[in-house]
């Protein structure tokens, strides 16, 4: 993905402004929201390692791959509780669409976020069907 394209997450910027920059560290998500639009944006470029290193310490799977055929295509953030620039924890409820060569669908999940040591970090996450 180019620096100038449109960014995965859908925040309005081009990549290289917008999460291109989490994912290489040179600056750290300020809130819930935009570390999970990071996320999303890590597993539409597969940036397994951005997902590794904002995924808790104390949840995290001991492999986080991203799958070769399945495809992210849009993302929608429906709500957040708390999660701000001010705030130790918060929620993020989000619609994400994918697909694979044989089907496509729909992931709704309310995200739980963490912040530890000035980081945010993705904690864990309940489907919504």
């Amino acid at each position: 993905m180019s620096e100038t394209s449109a960014c995965p997450c859908a925040a309005g910027a081009a990549f290289g402004d917008c999460c291109r920059p989490l994912h290489q560290q040179q600056r750290r998500a300020t809130t819930a929201e935009e570390l999970m639009r990071s996320r999303y944006a890590a597993y539409v470029v597969r940036d397994d390692d951005h997902v590794f290193r904002t995924w808790h310490p104390r949840t995290r799977p001991a492999d986080v791959s991203t799958s070769p055929v399945l495809r992210w295509e849009g993302l929608e953030v429906v709500r957040t509780e708390a999660g701000g620039a001010d705030d130790d924890a918060g929620l993020v409820e989000f619609r994400a669409r994918w697909s694979t060569p044989s089907e496509t669908g729909v992931l709704q999940e309310v995200s739980r976020f963490e912040r530890r040591a000035g980081r945010w970090f993705y904690v864990d996450g309940d489907e919504v069907t």
